[in-house]
């Protein structure tokens, strides 16, 4: 039976960080089942899903730690249970853009939470340089949810923010 290891690392943004990991991944006989990776100022960081028997997975938990140490990185483990499917008949992308100002994703994402609409994924970031700001978010919608409806609440939100915002089908929740 498959076990699921939730790995969190971050430290100083050093080329072979994700190369190493990955390997021991891979050494210990582990699959990499969903990751994602940012560098934030100078800093990486990277979570990852893994699947695994139980060996493989305690495998893992003992190996990393001594991988952490050697390239100054900061870990975190969980153990969790794998993918649990949803009734998501549709997946879009929600996008905002416009002069930032404190306030802006909070109102977002209670937006969304309000309505118990989960965020798979969500990118922000603002350019200094000209104070804009700027929001990629991927949801899955339920059959029950109507898109129209939450169409118009999301642009009226927008409006309300000063900001220009988007929803989008797209074809998976994957980036």
């Amino acid at each position: 039976m498959s076990q699921y290891l939730v790995v969190t690392v971050m430290g100083a943004d050093r080329t072979g960080s994700v190369s190493s990991l990955t390997k021991l991944a891979s050494e210990c006989g582990c699959n990499i089942v969903d990751s994602r990776m940012a560098i934030f100022g100078l800093e990486f960081t990277m979570i990852m899903l893994l699947k695994g028997s139980a060996k493989a997975i305690n495998q893992i938990e003992s190996k990393i730690p001594a991988v952490a140490l050697k390239r100054e990185l900061i870990t975190m483990m969980k153990r969790t249970s794998g993918y649990t499917l949803q009734n998501v008949t549709d997946h879009y992308l929600v996008e905002y853009a416009g002069v930032d100002q404190p306030g802006i994703l909070k109102a977002i994402t209670a937006f969304f939470a309000t309505r118990n609409i989960d965020i798979s994924s969500l990118k922000s970031e603002i350019d200094p340089e000209n104070d804009q700001t700027r929001a990629v978010i991927r949801i899955g919608l339920t059959a029950e949810t109507p898109i129209e409806e939450l169409e118009k609440d999301y642009f009226e939100l927008c409006e309300q923010i000063d900001v220009q915002g988007t929803i989008t089908k797209c074809n998976s929740n994957l980036i």
